[in-house]
C-alpha cells in the first residue's frame, strides 16, 4: 500500500519566498469523508486524481493516478465548493523538500508548509520561518478549507 507521511506547520514569515517562484493549482474534493478523500488536481497542464485514507498520527494511505487536463477540468465542475486555489513553493532545506502553500480566494492568509518523510520518527531540521505544527488539526487540511474556508475562522 502506498502511504503518505506528512507534517505540517504554520509560516510565520516569507523570508523563504527568496527560493524561487512557485506554481498556481487548482484542486477539489469529490469526497471529503475522512475516510476516504477524493481529490482531482490541476496543475498547468498536468492533472491527476488522488485517493487518501484516514490520518493516523502523521501517515495515511495516499494513492495517485494521471489523468487527462481536459477531464480533470470537467471533474473540477462536479467538485464540493470551493475549489483550493494555492501557488505552491518547493523549499530546499537540510536534506528536505519543503512544500510552500499560499492560499488564494476563500483561504487568502493562510500559508502552510509540509514536508514529506520516509518515517514517521524521521529527523528534521525546521527552518527559522516555521511557526506551529499542526499535523492532524483537521481544520488545516486541504479537505476541511472547503467546508470551513479560512476567511470564516475567527481567531487565525
Amino acid at each position: 500500500m502506498a502511504t503518505e507521511i506528512e507534517r505540517k506547520f504554520k509560516v510565520n514569515s516569507l523570508e523563504w519566498l527568496i527560493q524561487g517562484s512557485g506554481e498556481r493549482l487548482q484542486q477539489g474534493y469529490l469526497s471529503t469523508d475522512p475516510e476516504r478523500t477524493v481529490r482531482v488536481r490541476v496543475v498547468g497542464e498536468r492533472a491527476w486524481l488522488t485517493i487518501k485514507g484516514r490520518t493516523v498520527g502523521a501517515s495515511r494511505p495516499e494513492f495517485e493516478y494521471d489523468l487527462p487536463t481536459s477531464e480533470a477540468r470537467q471533474l473540477l465542475e462536479l467538485c464540493l465548493l470551493p475549489l483550493i486555489d494555492k501557488t505552491r513553493y518547493r523549499v530546499p532545506f537540510a536534506g528536505h523538500t519543503w512544500e510552500v502553500d499560499v492560499f488564494h480566494g476563500a483561504n487568502a492568509g493562510l500559508v502552510i508548509a509540509e514536508v514529506e518523510l520516509d518515517r514517521e520518527d524521521e529527523a528534521v531540521q525546521r527552518p527559522a520561518w516555521l511557526g506551529e505544527e499542526v499535523t492532524g488539526d483537521p481544520a488545516y487540511y486541504n479537505s476541511s478549507l472547503i467546508r470551513r474556508p479560512y476567511d470564516t475562522w475567527e481567531e487565525k
